[in-house]
């Protein structure tokens, strides 16, 4: 779908969604959004021109055509930038992965997307699917508090992990090249990307985990989050969440179902 149909979604999902104040979500009179820097999954910024693209980028629009406002959208650094930018009302909205203990902090809408988790190993590896990895010995590393670190921290047995506190691509590769990690953890999209990059990997063919993309608002305001909510229902039940990803080129993302959680 080209951007000029997605524009005509977005103004239909305007017509028909329930009528959104937009004092209650955007009270400067623009919508400001953030999205994770390094997470492609939810968007990415062009680095000459800046311009952001993505399923992010293409939500927080139609959302601002539903309100009548303009927006802006911007990359915050890592899991902890987006959750300060919404905690200091710097921005109204975010786009992070929901887990309980980020709930504590901010307000999370139903999940959008699930981006899937992988493991990248080196192609010579013993590990050829995600059952192989929680064994002893096995290091894995992962971004520091992202959500497959969560997970992981729950599930993992036998497996030790090493985060990685960066949560750069870089970073992986160079744990992975030096022998220091057997396997990194993180979404399908990312490590896809990461193979691209550096000869000699691989995927596990299988996932560990589907995270759950949520949109974020500020505690404690039950009139933004129901805004948000109503908004991502028309969105998904009109085909554009599946069209935003398949324009993107994403690789395991999928539409979540609705009310997910």
């Amino acid at each position: 779908m080209k951007r000029s149909a997605f524009m005509i979604v977005a103004f239909l999902l305007g017509l028909f969604a329930t009528p959104a104040r937009a004092n209650d979500l955007a009270p400067t009179g623009t919508l400001r959004a953030t999205f994770i820097d390094a997470n492609s999954a939810q968007a990415k910024a062009d680095p000459k021109t800046g311009a952001v693209s993505g399923p992010a980028a293409d939500l927080t629009r139609a959302l601002a055509q539903q309100l009548g406002v303009p927006f802006t959208i911007k990359p915050a650094r890592g899991v902890a930038g987006v959750l300060e930018s919404v905690k200091s009302g710097e921005a109204d909205i975010g786009f992070l992965a929901y887990d309980a203990v980020r709930a504590t902090e901010v307000d999370f809408s139903q999940t959008y997307i699930l981006a899937q988790n992988t493991y990248l190993v080196p192609e010579n590896s013993s590990i050829h699917v995600v059952a192989d990895v929680d064994k002893p010995g096995i290091r894995v590393g992962v971004g520091a508090r992202d959500a497959g670190d969560y997970f992981l921290t729950r599930t993992l047995k036998h497996a030790t992990l090493k985060r990685n506190e960066a949560g750069t691509t870089d970073v992986a590769l160079a744990w992975l090249k030096a022998g220091e990690v057997d396997v990194y953890a993180g979404n399908r999209q990312r490590m896809s990307e990461a193979v691209a990059r550096m000869p000699g990997l691989r995927l596990t063919p299988d996932n560990f985990y589907g995270v759950e993309q949520c949109i974020i608002v500020a505690k404690g305001g039950p009139e933004k989050l129901a805004i948000v909510n109503r908004f991502l229902d028309d969105a998904r039940s009109s085909g554009a969440i599946a069209a935003s990803i398949e324009r993107a080129g994403l690789v395991g993302v999928d539409v979540a179902p609705p009310n997910t959680r």
